[in-house]
């Protein structure tokens, strides 16, 4: 089973990427639901392909409000977030959904067009993987698209071991195992 310490949920600190922008990391909430939906608008045909593995004209808010109100409980979620007119934007995000043997979880990634190529993705990924070892979770894995070639590379320089998904040649497995939490 997970750890179950009584340690703080994830941390809110700020990066600097590689463009000089700066980012907020925090736990996703379900208050973020109006700003996750923006996001989703913000998003390309392509990033909602690439992200999604299907085309997604409308997102499923009942699915979404779901999956936030479960969080931190049943899986972590990590947003990063700027300032904007309205208060912030959300402009990446990763979630990790703890499986139901309880000690692994599936990734999914979004980043926001703009926020491509700078670093977002890499410390949104090294952020998820610490918190998930932090809660003791012993493997995690995610589906990408074998045409997502940014994601697969990103994965690879992580350290995940990346597989053909047997009957479909259009997915690639991603799986790492986690060890003990960063610095322990």
């Amino acid at each position: 089973m997970p750890n179950q310490d009584s340690s703080p949920a994830l941390a809110s600190f700020d990066i600097t990427l590689r463009d000089g922008r700066a980012v907020h990391f925090r736990a996703v909430r379900p208050a973020d639901e109006a700003e996750l939906l923006q996001a989703f608008e913000r998003m390309s045909r392509d990033a909602r392909y690439m992200r999604f593995m299907r085309v997604v004209h409308k997102p499923n808010q009942e699915r979404l409000r779901a999956v936030l109100a479960s969080f931190p409980e049943a899986g972590i979620g990590i947003v990063a977030t700027v300032p904007a007119a309205d208060g912030i934007d959300i402009v990446g995000s990763a979630i990790a959904v703890v499986l139901g043997d309880g000690t692994s979880c599936e990734f999914a990634i979004t980043v926001a067009s703009p926020f491509g190529g700078v670093g977002l993705a890499t410390a949104l990924m090294t952020a998820l993987i610490d918190e998930a070892k932090r809660r003791g979770l012993k493997e995690m894995e995610g589906f990408v698209l074998s045409n997502n070639q940014a994601m697969l590379r990103l994965a690879k320089r992580l350290g995940f071991k990346i597989t053909s998904e047997p009957g479909d040649p259009t997915v690639r497995h991603c799986r790492m195992t986690l060890g003990s939490p960063s610095g322990s």
